[in-house]
């Protein structure tokens, strides 16, 4: 059910994003530009992207970026970013599922700590993260460029 995405999945995927809110305002469905960043995620062995596939169907996706650090005595972390899940598949445990898999993976590779943000305006999704054990203990910071 969860595979590393290939470039094949990269319209769903685009789709995914782009189906709220804030995607709906940011992302460009058909742009090149996305081949290019799938192109360099796949490249990096410290990125996995990932998609959550039934039937043929892709239901959901998040990336994965395994970050070295020395804080921590030298604690590796797991970022957990770009996490959507189709509409109609909210509510059914599948984005429960999804995230204890990907934590999984952070713990099979060594992290001490795993990370994600998400949008303030994203309330439900910070309960859900919230019902993972996942705290709001920093504030984070943007700065678009």
């Amino acid at each position: 059910m969860f595979r590393r995405a290939t470039v094949q999945d990269l319209p769903a995927i685009v789709a995914l994003l782009a189906d709220d809110v804030l995607g709906a305002a940011r992302e460009a469905p058909g742009d090149p530009a996305y081949a290019a960043a799938f192109a360099a995620i796949d490249a990096d062995p410290n990125q996995l992207l990932v998609v959550a596939e039934q039937d043929a169907r892709i239901l959901g996706c998040l990336q994965l970026t395994f970050l070295p650090g020395l804080s921590h005595r030298g604690a590796w972390r797991g970022q957990i970013e770009s996490v959507r899940v189709a509409a109609d598949q909210r509510g059914t445990g599948l984005g429960r599922r999804f995230l204890e898999w990907a934590i999984a993976q952070c713990r099979a590779r060594g992290c001490r700590l795993v990370q994600l943000t998400t949008d303030k305006s994203r309330t439900d999704a910070r309960r859900f993260y919230e019902s993972l054990g996942f705290t709001a203990s920093h504030e984070g910071m943007k700065l678009a460029l």
